[in-house]
């Protein structure tokens, strides 16, 4: 405040038509799902003139920061956060809308402007109408038993509505569900939107209704709301201008997206940290492609996972020890399978292959101890050798079956981000569960309860990174 006064030449600033801009900038605040803030409180035109321009000032501020840089810090809530956030002096640009008499067109400016952010918005504001629609209307579906194809259960009706409410299940032309035909009855019809909701919700994709598949259908526009809310905040914590050749890793979808040149050129399923090993949200580059890479196992899974494994153990699984770690040696068999990217980051994070495929095919795919393991890694890996120029000499080096760097010529920027609530690929805005309950305090600082709790639950499946 004092600097913006200094600035100002410690004279009132808040004319009438600044007032009336601020006012109806504020106004607009539903748009980035911040509806639930009161930046200026109704007190702020009462009072002394000087308490009424400091309001003002506070509010400005306070909602232009909003916009800009976002409610919260991040890296107070995460250990570890490294990604580039905005880079704006508030206080001197807020002086020079007021000077310009531009205020309320620099306060909409502030937030991203991209395609994403104002479907995002749009979904926002429609799940906000739908919730005042609803409002105490949606009865829950019970949690009991499991549903199968083929079954019959009194919960089927209010099931396939929710199914369409959502848009999973088409209505025949008479306005009703599908499952009208044959109240009761699991039918084919049914199974299959369900399976799409569990593919879109990152649950086992099965077609078989239980408490996880149900807790999901019992979210409504109060739930999808505040995600988009939460969705929204996290995209203002990121600079404006990312990279146009990056690689970006949606932790929450468990989903890579390669652009280049400022293009989507590929797209592919990953595997990320269970609960316990989260991923974390980082910023580093790929500098180099490892063929047929080793694998020094961490101390903390040599002493949890393999703390009582023995010389046949290892053996069997082509590791050895080597300076006081175990070493596995390269092969099919090796966890990091037979390619590793490379990462500049201080956390051992990195990109790998895997020598456990059959694992892309599940829905919910937080599984490993925090590292990103790629669909196809070898066909990633001859993508981006060929975009570098560099594919002759990644072919050899796999092809010699030893461990063997190839450099790449320029680093590949990779962004590992946090969005239970995205656009597509289609375009199409998908609200997914929060894997690692990283909603709660965003939500709490927008103005939200806690909302419905859909946290991944930890599943040991291999000891590779």
């Amino acid at each position: 405040m004092q600097r913006f006064y200094a600035r100002m030449g410690w004279r009132p600033v808040w004319t009438e038509a600044a007032v009336q801009a601020l006012e109806a900038a504020i106004a607009r605040r539903a748009d980035h799902g911040l509806d639930r803030l009161q930046f200026l409180p109704e007190t702020a035109h009462a009072g002394a003139p000087a308490a009424r321009e400091l309001a003002l000032t506070r509010a400005a501020l306070l909602y232009a920061g909003a916009l800009a840089k976002g409610v919260v810090d991040p890296k107070a809530l995460h250990g570890v956060y490294t990604l580039p956030r905005p880079d704006i002096d508030l206080v001197q640009e807020l002086a020079k809308a007021i000077e310009r008499g531009d205020l309320q067109p620099w306060l909409a400016g502030l937030a991203p402007g991209d395609t994403d952010y104002a479907r995002l918005s749009e979904a926002y504001r429609a799940a906000v109408a739908e919730q005042r629609a609803a409002s105490g209307h949606m009865i829950p579906i019970a949690a009991v038993g499991l549903i199968r194809p083929g079954d019959h259960d009194d919960r089927i009706p209010a099931i396939a509505k929710q199914l369409a409410a959502e848009g999973y299940l088409l209505e025949p032309t008479t306005g009703q569900p599908e499952a009208a035909a044959a109240p009761g009855l699991y039918t084919d019809a049914i199974a299959d939107a369900v399976r799409s909701l569990q593919r879109d919700y990152g649950l086992s994709e099965d077609g078989v209704i239980g408490p996880r598949t149900v807790e999901v259908l019992n979210l409504g526009p109060a739930d999808r709301a505040r995600a988009l809310a939460v969705a929204l905040e996290r995209l203002r914590w990121l600079a404006r201008n990312p990279p146009a050749t990056r690689i970006d890793v949606n932790i929450a979808a468990a989903r890579l997206y390669y652009y280049r040149n400022g293009v989507l050129a590929d797209t592919r399923k990953v595997i990320v940290g269970k609960p316990g090993r989260e991923t974390p949200l980082l910023y580093a580059p790929i500098y180099r492609l490892v063929a047929n890479p080793t694998w020094t196992i961490p101390k903390s899974i040599e002493n949890s996972e393999l703390a009582h494994v023995g010389p046949d153990y290892l053996a069997s699984h082509n590791m050895v020890r080597r300076g006081g770690y175990i070493v596995q040696q390269p092969g099919p068999d090796n966890a990091l399978g037979m390619v590793k990217f490379d990462m500049i980051d201080d956390e051992a994070i990195y990109l790998h292959d895997t020598s456990a495929p059959g694992l892309f095919e599940r829905s919910q795919r937080h599984l490993s101890h925090g590292c990103v393991r790629v669909e196809d890694a070898l066909g990633f890996a001859q993508l981006l050798a060929e975009d570098e120029g560099v594919a002759d000499r990644w072919q050899a080096a796999s092809a010699s079956g030893e461990q063997t760097f190839v450099p790449l010529p320029t680093r590949i920027p990779v962004r590992l981000l946090y969005q239970n609530a995205f656009v597509d690929e289609t375009g199409r805005v998908t609200v997914r569960t929060d894997p690692y309950d990283w909603n709660g305090p965003v939500a709490r600082a927008l103005g939200f309860d806690d909302g419905t709790h859909t946290r991944t639950q930890a599943d040991a499946i291999d000891i590779g990174p």
